[in-house]
């Protein structure tokens, strides 16, 4: 047997999921209600008439089948619950921000010199995380056994992913980090 092809891959960007919520990104649909419902609270019906302004005509049925799916996968939650002419309505929300992908090709090539740059700093910055964090899970563990060693990366990655979720969130950060580097690339 020969080879035909052969590529070696390097690791780029990590994304932290599980089987059940992969299964769940797994339609346009439901990628594009997690889109919908980011920082809004919206009925099934709501969504589906969103839905539908977006080009994606489906039932009500549907609708909360798909929402039963992200919800299993804990990706978007019931934030309130009214009475409607004596039935229960439910308002779904997320706090799941689904990022686009619109990198240009050669993004690796253009950016290399930042992402080394940038990887050096964040490793400094993991380090002290991973160190902090190991101090306090010592300090709470009540029966003088060290049951976790070393800080697992699944923490590590939410504990980054959430304060970055934080400064983007921000969007005064968001704009004083912009303005910050365009005045130095002024200077």
């Amino acid at each position: 047997m020969s080879t035909l092809l052969q590529k070696n891959l390097k690791v780029n960007r990590i994304i932290a999921t599980n089987l059940e919520q992969t299964k769940a990104l797994d339609d346009l649909v439901r990628i594009k209600t997690i889109q919908i419902l980011y920082h809004k609270q919206l009925s099934a019906e709501q969504i589906a008439v969103e839905l539908s302004k977006a080009g994606y005509k489906k039932a009500t049925t549907t609708i909360r089948h798909h929402l039963d799916i992200l919800k299993k996968a804990k990706l978007i939650e019931i934030v309130k619950m009214e009475e409607v002419r004596g039935a229960v309505m439910k308002f779904y929300g997320t706090s799941v921000r689904i990022v686009g992908s619109n990198t240009e090709l050669n993004f690796d090539a253009s950016y290399h010199k930042t992402i080394t740059d940038a990887s050096l700093k964040v490793e400094k910055i993991l380090k002290n995380i991973i160190a902090e964090t190991n101090s306090k899970i010592k300090k709470n563990d009540s029966d003088g056994h060290d049951s976790r060693k070393n800080v697992n990366e699944s923490v590590l990655m939410e504990i980054v992913n959430r304060a970055m979720t934080n400064i983007f969130e921000d969007n005064h950060s968001i704009n004083s980090l912009r303005n910050t580097k365009s005045k130095s690339i002024e200077n």
